[in-house]
Parts: C-alpha cells; sequence; structure tokens
C-alpha cells in the first residue's frame, strides 16, 4: 500500500496543524509495538496513535481510544517519566523520508527545561518508535535492535542516532533535471522501478501514477525512453513535487466495489476505469488511514472467520472433483457396451460356421452390411463365447446405468458446494456467514449442533439497492436468501437475473406492476448479478433473465436452485455502483 513518504508528508502537515503547541496528558500502550498518546488541545482533545507493528505500521490521528493493558510496558512507563505533560515544539519530516519526527519540550528533574525527540520510523517489518536526547543520543526505543539483528545500524540506549542509508536514493524535493534523467536510465529496469528505486519515498504505485499523468508507458525500460519524454516525466514528476511540498493534499481511497484497493495524499488517476474503480474523497489522511486499515483488517477478518468454513468447502469440493473425473472416466468406458450385444448376436446367427478352436471370427455385420471380426475363447463353443460377451454387455450397461445417475448426483453436489463458495466471497459480516454454516450443517459437510444448543439468531439480509430509474434490487447473498428472493419477495412479473452457467446470487428487480420499464434497469441488474458471482473478476459475464413467474424449482434440490426455459440472455460488466436502500 502507498505508506510512503508523500503520505508522510501530508500527516506532517496535518499534526502541524494539529498537535504542534499542544501539550500531551496522557500515554498508553495498548500493544507490544503501539502507542497512543491523548494529546490535549485547546480545540479538544486528540489521540495520536503511533504503531511501529511489522505487518502494519501506522500514525494517524483518531478518536478511538484502546484500553492499555494494566501494567504499564517498560517503555511507556519512561514516556510517562519524561514526556507524561510534555508541549509538541514541532512535528518534521526528514527531506521525503518515511520518518516523523516531534520535538517536545519538557521540565526536568530539577525544573530546568529541556528537549526531547521521538522519532517514528514508518519502515515496514523495520518500524521503529524511538526516544532520544536532544543531541540525538537515543534513551530508548520501541524495539531493541543489536548488531546480531542489524548490521546497518544499533537502536540501543546509548547509541547516537542516524537514518540508516541502506540505498543511494536522491531527494524528489531538491532533484534537477540533468541528475534526474542520468539516474533514471542507469539502471536496467522499467520506468516504474526505476522511479521507486532511485528516489526517497516513491511508492509502486505513485511512481504508476506519475508515468500515467507524463503519458510514458510505465512497463518500458528507462534506457529505452527518448529524450522528450524524458524531459515530459521530468516536468510531470516536478510538478508532483510541488504540490508535496506546497502541502496541495487530496486524500483518498480507491474502491473496486466495496472493496477498498489503495489510497493516497494525491489524486490516482491511474486507476481509469470509472465503472470499476471510484475514488473517495477524505478531509484528512487520518481519516483516510483510519478507514482504510479498518476496512481492510474488516475484510482480512471475515476471510480469517471464514476460514474453516472455506477449508470444509474446499475439502470436499476436491473430494467431488476427483470422483467426478473417475466417473465421468468409467462412464466412457462403458460407450463399447453395444459392441459385445452385437458379437453375442451374430455368434448366435453364424456360430454354427464354427468347427471349434478358433481365436476370431470374421462374418457380416447385418447393421452396417460391413465384415466385422468377433474375438473368440478358443477353449469355448460359439453358444459359450456368444453367452460370455452377453455377459460382458449387461455388465457394462448396469454400470453405465449406475454411472448416470451417480455422475448426475455427483455434478449437483459440486454445483452446490460451488453455490456456497461464491456465498463464501461475498459474505462481509460474521453475520453472513451464519446462514452459510447453517446450510453447510443441514447437508452434513459440518458436524451439526448438539441436541439443546440454541440457534443462532439470523439478522443478515439481502443486499438492496436502488437503480438508477428509482427500482429496487435485492441480491441474495447465501443460497437460502436466493430461494427466499426468488419465491417469496419476487412477484410474478418482477425480473430475475443469474450469471449463466456459473455460481452467483440471484437478483430480483422489483417492477411495481409496470410494463414500460427502461434498458438501463437490465444493464444495472445484469451488472450486479455479473458482480456478485464466480465471474465478478472478468471483463464481462453473460447473464440470463426472465420474469420471475417462468422460474421453478427443481424438485429435490439445495434451496436457490431453479430451472427455467426460453430466457433472455445479456452481457454484463461487473460492477456495483448503485447506492444502498437505506433500512
Amino acid at each position: 500500500m502507498a505508506f510512503d513518504g508523500i503520505t508522510v508528508a501530508n500527516l506532517v502537515k496535518e499534526l502541524k496543524e494539529t498537535v504542534e503547541g499542544a501539550r500531551i496528558s496522557k500515554i498508553a500502550q495498548p500493544e507490544k509495538d503501539e502507542l497512543l498518546f491523548t494529546i490535549k488541545h485547546p480545540r479538544g482533545n486528540v489521540r495520536l496513535l503511533l504503531s511501529a507493528s511489522a505487518s502494519l505500521p501506522l500514525v494517524y490521528l483518531t478518536q478511538t481510544n484502546k484500553p492499555g493493558p494494566l501494567t504499564a510496558p517498560n517503555f511507556c512507563m519512561l514516556l510517562r517519566k519524561h514526556i507524561g505533560s510534555a508541549r509538541i515544539v514541532s512535528v518534521s519530516q526528514p527531506g521525503l523520508e518515511r520518518i516523523i519526527e516531534f520535538s517536545l519540550e519538557h521540565l526536568d528533574e530539577l525544573g530546568d527545561l529541556c528537549r526531547k525527540r521521538l522519532i517514528v520510523e514508518i519502515m515496514g517489518k523495520h518500524s521503529n518508535i524511538i526516544f532520544c536526547k536532544e543531541d540525538g543520543t537515543i534513551i530508548d526505543s520501541i524495539k531493541h535492535v543489536s548488531a546480531q539483528v542489524s548490521s546497518v545500524r544499533e537502536v540501543l540506549p546509548g547509541r547516537s542516532y542516524f537514518i540508516p542509508q541502506t540505498m543511494a536514493k536522491e531527494d524528489p524535493l531538491t532533484v534537477g533535471e540533468s541528475v534526474f534523467k542520468e539516474v533514471l536510465t542507469s539502471a536496467p529496469m522499467k520506468v516504474q522501478k526505476a522511479l521507486y528505486n532511485h528516489f526517497t519515498g516513491i511508492s509502486p504505485i505513485m511512481a504508476e501514477e506519475i508515468c500515467y499523468l507524463a503519458s510514458v508507458d510505465a512497463d518500458l525500460p528507462a534506457a529505452d525512453l527518448s529524450e522528450a519524454a524524458l524531459t515530459h516525466l521530468y516536468r510531470t514528476f516536478t510538478l508532483t513535487m510541488e504540490d508535496v511540498a506546497e502541502g496541495n493534499f487530496s486524500p483518498n481511497i480507491v474502491y473496486e466495489g466495496d472493496t477498498p484497493v489503495e489510497f493516497s495524499a494525491l489524486p490516482l488517476t491511474c486507476y481509469g476505469d470509472a465503472g470499476r474503480f471510484k475514488a473517495v474523497p477524505f478531509s484528512s489522511i487520518s481519516q483516510v488511514l483510519e478507514h482504510y486499515y479498518k476496512s481492510r483488517s474488516d475484510i482480512t477478518r471475515i476471510r480469517q472467520k471464514s476460514s474453516d468454513l472455506r477449508r470444509v468447502v474446499q475439502t470436499a469440493l476436491e473430494r467431488n472433483y476427483k470422483k467426478y473425473d473417475l466417473q465421468l472416466k468409467q462412464l466412457k468406458d462403458t460407450e463399447k457396451r453395444e459392441k459385445y450385444r452385437i458379437y453375442g448376436e451374430l455368434l448366435n446367427t453364424y456360430g454354427y460356421e464354427l468347427s471349434g478352436g478358433e481365436k476370431e471370427f470374421r462374418c457380416l455385420n447385418y447393421y452396417t452390411n460391413e465384415e466385422i471380426t468377433i474375438p473368440l475363447d478358443p477353449q469355448l463353443s460359439a453358444k459359450d463365447n456368444a453367452k460370455k460377451h452377453f455377459d460382458k454387455y449387461n455388465k457394462l450397461k448396469r454400470t453405465y446405468e449406475a454411472l448416470v445417475d451417480l455422475t448426475k448426483e455427483t455434478k449437483r453436489e459440486i454445483d452446490h458446494l460451488e453455490s456456497i463458495s461464491a456465498a463464501l466471497d461475498i459474505a462481509l459480516s460474521e453475520n453472513d456467514l451464519v446462514q452459510i454454516k447453517e446450510e453447510l450443517m443441514e447437508y452434513g459437510y459440518v458436524k451439526k449442533r448438539r441436541a439443546g444448543d440454541k440457534k443462532p439468531k439470523i439478522t443478515s439480509k439481502p443486499f438492496h439497492y436502488i437503480s438508477s430509474d428509482g427500482f429496487h434490487l435485492y441480491v441474495g447473498k447465501n443460497n437460502y436468501q436466493n430461494e427466499e428472493l426468488t419465491f417469496k419477495v419476487a412477484g410474478g412479473g418482477d425480473w430475475w437475473f443469474h450469471a449463466k452457467g456459473i455460481p452467483g446470487s440471484h437478483v430480483i428487480a422489483k417492477t411495481g406492476g409496470r410494463e414500460d420499464l427502461p434498458d438501463r434497469l437490465f444493464e444495472e441488474a445484469g451488472a450486479l448479478a455479473a458482480f456478485y458471482s464466480k465471474g465478478r473478476d472478468n471483463e464481462k459475464v453473460e447473464i440470463d433473465y426472465i420474469q420471475r413467474k417462468h422460474i421453478k424449482k427443481v424438485a429435490g434440490a439445495a434451496p436457490g436452485f431453479v430451472i427455467y426455459h426460453t430466457n433472455y440472455s445479456l452481457v454484463a460488466e461487473p460492477r456495483c455502483n448503485l447506492p444502498e436502500a437505506e433500512g
């Protein structure tokens, strides 16, 4: 994600406007690598979260409180002792580094005014929060880094603080045109990679955005760029850096449907497809970070919560795929059964010509008027050879008849499991998982609850959207909801939509009895049916649609499985950009 030097610059600007000159009133350490400052400000108290988590380093302002442990960790106690009521003198960022430095003023034990530095490094797994004296001597850090851990820099009490230079990168805020061009074309790599590899604080997505704004192919080798292209790229790069230097930020999150895919402190125009992606602006970068990572963590949490169910479904699917392939192979083997019946019949007809001891018999096949060679057991008579072939035919026939039913049953089970897998992909909350688990219990994939155990309350509801023309559109999140929408919510004159030949949600378009329906309604309902299907990652999905009165439930089938004839079809781009209905 784009937690780069530009995002940090936006954060520093916000912190300067919000907490500079304010006083710290509380310090907590909710996690081993996380601090939460409560800052007293004339305009109201704010909380500042500082996280040095290896997987999710963050800095942002929030109103959300997080409880700390009953016994404060040593680092937290140290900070309380020194800067528990300190004034934040300044907030700064060295160059475009992913570093935020707080200069803090407080009274020491003797009552003398002195200064300390709190440095937050947002560098992935190397992230840290370091507490220093004014001269840069490290007092302590939230993570100790010894020489055994890092050969680049020790972060231990008593050592001098410095910014590690693992790669020689240019400062994008001050780089000149000649150096820019030389650096960019010096290494054999793509333009995008050259930008983020050679300039401090530039993330891959921002490098791609700069290339897009300059109309330069990001995947071209940098050395192949013409002089004119390099000049244009430098000017675009400079204009971007001018916005950063002047604080012209536009915090935003880019969504694909309801899923946040990227955030930035500057506009991201490289996600060009307005139908698929949408950029939502925010008033502050803190709001962006808090909202983005909460959304991502919500999705991650649902993935984790549903992992057991996914594993059950996937295991059952793999087992049934193997079974189905074996059954189809066996079914193919039965295709030659008619041959043995014909052998038997011909031997009964012409067997009198055999004298005994032959290994084969050539005769006319009166079904095709062609000569045929029949294999024989020389130890058996013509009559017994005929019986042997008839026995083989009957065995293959019985196998065929059994396999026809078995393959149909296995295919139904696969379709059912794939529909449950699609429902798990759609699930957005724990409530959405409850019905899916109930269905898995009902069909024996998950152990049923014990007698007397309370049945969970079902609170999950279908998606409810309003079309551009004001029509109500409903989307089922699972098979039970699909069944209910189609056979209880939908009227005979309402329209039903579903992705053709692949698992997906039932989409119901309520017509309100109208017959003069706009084409746009069908396009939007089709787009929803494509989006809430296994084909959502495809550019186009074929959609079947038909009036509800022509839909029939499959007798004895799992919930949500229907049959229909004489349907209409359309091709839709998977997207979900309609407003949800309130309530």
